[in-house]
């Protein structure tokens, strides 16, 4: 049987998505309307909030310890967190040994789907507190992966979208043209890929509109949990 995978989630959209992927997706590989069993938890975003905003990073991670305690009460195996900011708690805790259960890092998703399409240098879009920390340059870094992102009037915008408009499931075609100019001027400073660092971002921008190629962070995340909850 496939292992139980717990999705701690932040951030509804994104969450929604990547459990829809899995589901989706595991039948090419377990068989018609079959995926692996799944349970999620999701904290409010407001209380992430208070503390991504003061840079708390360690409050951040009892959070998702909070979430992940209650999944591995529900018997799941295997723990992901379809949310690219709050990745940076990782750098306060083990997760793997705080929470006893193994973590795949979402980071490390992108960072491996990056290395095999042979991307030397991309760009990445999230939140604010996503580009200007570390949880990519710690994953793309030691890959030999250069990371490069939008200035900061860019950022700010960029930020304000995902917060006001993507969270909520709004999809504005401006704010899909805003995107698409920014990944433009990416491609013009040579990356040649770009990361969609915010689990919403693949709800709003993709390979058929995208300037650059996509690293859908999202559903890279849920594949990688189908591979690993089928593994043996």
């Amino acid at each position: 049987m496939p292992k139980h995978i717990g999705i701690v989630a932040v951030s509804a959209e994104g969450a929604a998505l990547c459990y829809r992927t899995i589901c989706a997706e595991g039948a090419a590989l377990l068989g018609p309307h079959a995926h692996p069993e799944i349970t999620m938890h999701t904290t409010p975003l407001s209380e992430y909030m208070v503390h991504i905003s003061s840079g708390d990073w360690k409050e951040v991670g009892n959070l998702m310890l909070r979430s992940a305690r209650k999944l591995s009460e529900a018997g799941v195996k295997l723990l992901i967190c379809p949310d690219n900011t709050v990745h940076q708690a990782f750098d306060c805790y083990d997760m793997e040994k705080e929470s006893g259960l193994p973590w795949l890092h979402i980071g490390q998703a992108v960072a491996n789907e990056a290395l095999s399409r042979r991307f030397r240098k991309v760009a990445i879009l999230g939140t604010r507190f996503l580009m200007e920390g570390p949880v990519y340059p710690s994953r793309l870094g030691p890959a030999g992966i250069e990371r490069l992102i939008p200035g900061k009037l860019d950022r700010d915008r960029i930020n304000q979208i995902i917060f006001d408009e993507l969270v909520y499931g709004r999809i504005e075609d401006s704010s899909r043209e805003y995107f698409c100019s920014v990944i433009e001027g990416l491609k013009l400073a040579g990356c040649e890929g770009v990361v969609l660092g915010c689990t919403e971002i693949p709800l709003l921008i993709s390979d058929e509109v995208s300037p650059l190629p996509c690293l859908d962070s999202t559903r890279l995340l849920a594949r990688a949990a189908l591979k690993a909850a089928i593994k043996e």
